[in-house]
């Protein structure tokens, strides 16, 4: 197959799926750096697939919404917040409803109070593991009876999983539980052949990369692969690969999107 037929069979890798994608939305304001799950929900209408973008803030899924409607995909807003798993289970449903069945899901949602050890309470614990870790639980809980054969589930993760550097510890912790969440959710989900799969994301230049530089300025001065930070378009093909029947025969791994750091492969200046 040539290059030009490989870049078709790409476009064409989802035609007909019916995902969805929790943690979708676009911020207001000035554009920045595209987030992970907008960049996501896109990089998959224009697979093909039919993408329902939930998010907590409907306004931000139904920017997403819009950008896909320009792009020429299909795509219908849902509000939810996962940090409640009271309303998980409803979201799971209208998804199901508005794409007529569910072939895909996408649990993109996170967040990080970068309180180091020292300042950690009981509550700003849980509002990170309720967010980072129950959520795709449920998610994944409520999604499961209702895929079609076949499916597949994303779970979106970080190197920060397996780094203590950022002085975090309820982001890395809640982060490297969603292995533990992949291996069970894939044990449950094999015998109707649906795939359970972790991204592994390194340094993206996305708001949240950009809010997390500046609340800690020296993040980026280590040496990154390439001279660089990732992409959330970059994050978006890892994510649309693994969905698709290209990535078949992959199941309960975790793939780094790091351009090797995890490795240890990295420019030295």
């Amino acid at each position: 197959m040539n290059p030009l037929q490989n870049s078709e069979a790409a476009a064409a890798s989802l035609a007909g799926r019916r995902i969805l994608v929790v943690g979708a939305g676009r911020a207001s304001g000035p554009r920045q750096p595209a987030a992970n799950g907008n960049a996501a929900c896109l990089a998959l209408a224009r697979a093909g697939a039919r993408v329902a973008c939930a998010d907590r803030d409907p306004d931000a899924a139904q920017r997403t919404v819009d950008d896909i409607a320009e792009a020429g995909g299909q795509a219908l807003a849902l509000q939810a917040d996962a940090a409640d798993v009271a309303q998980i289970e409803g979201m799971v449903e209208q998804a199901v409803a508005g794409l007529g069945g569910l072939d895909g899901l996408v649990l993109n949602v996170g967040v990080s109070h970068r309180t180091p050890l020292a300042g950690l309470t009981p509550e700003n614990w849980d509002a990170v593991m309720n967010v980072n870790t129950r959520a795709h639980v449920f998610c994944a809980k409520y999604a499961l009876p209702r895929m079609a054969r076949g499916g597949s589930i994303v779970f979106v993760s970080s190197t920060a999983s397996r780094r203590p550097g950022g002085r975090n510890p309820a982001y890395e912790t809640s982060k490297a539980a969603l292995s533990a969440v992949c291996r069970a959710v894939a044990l449950e989900g094999q015998p109707a052949g649906i795939r359970v799969n972790i991204v592994m994301l390194g340094l993206i230049d996305t708001p949240m990369g950009r809010a997390a530089t500046q609340a800690r300025p020296d993040r980026l001065t280590q040496p990154m692969p390439f001279g660089r930070q990732g992409t959330a378009e970059e994050v978006a093909a890892a994510i649309r690969f693994l969905l698709s029947d290209e990535a078949s025969y992959i199941n309960a791994v975790e793939l780094p999107v790091d351009g090797g750091m995890s490795a240890g492969i990295v420019l030295r200046r």
